[in-house]
């Protein structure tokens, strides 16, 4: 199922009134996250402090708000795409990410690579393998988007072609 799909179902299903942009939403194998954008509160001229806590408390208020209506959407979404569904607010520059999955990845790994991992234990950048990899993941997946960016592309060029295909309905 595409992206466009997902994100068509979500935009269809997610009332107007509680974002002030249409929602994104971003997929792998086992969640689906949605994310909405709150209008962020006008502090005046308070500071950063304020701002902060402002922002917080809108996306905490939101949250205990539309909570009913956000679980029948996720479970209708998680019936549909037979995929867990987390919920994801902007509210001016803070981000929140509701209860979300935390999937395993089982992974084989040489002595080499086993070492990376317990050099980045040992300096305490992570207190297990588990998280050490997982540190690996994020920087990687920060510093090399765009390669990572086109490579889903082209994932998703073959999906198409793949689907008008012999066999297929399109």
């Amino acid at each position: 199922m595409s992206d466009d799909t997902i994100l068509g179902w979500f935009a269809g299903r997610t009332p107007d009134a509680w974002f002030i942009h249409p929602v994104e939403v971003n997929t792998d194998r086992d969640e689906i996250i949605v994310t909405g954008t709150l209008n962020a509160p006008d502090v005046g001229d308070a500071g950063d402090t304020a701002r902060r806590e402002a922002e917080r408390s809108r996306i905490a208020d939101f949250r205990e708000e539309s909570r009913a209506r956000r679980m029948e959407i996720a479970a209708a979404a998680e019936r549909h795409f037979e995929r867990k569904v987390s919920w994801s607010i902007r509210c001016g520059e803070t981000h929140h990410l509701f209860t979300h999955l935390s999937a395993p990845a089982m992974t084989r790994l040489r002595m080499a690579e086993r070492r990376v991992l317990d050099t980045l234990i040992d300096a305490g950048v992570a207190r297990s393998r588990s998280e050490a990899l997982q540190w690996c993941v994020k920087l990687v997946g920060r510093h090399e988007e765009e390669w990572l960016s086109d490579l889903r592309k082209a994932l998703q060029d073959v999906e198409t072609v793949r689907d008008r295909g012999p066999g297929s309905d399109g």
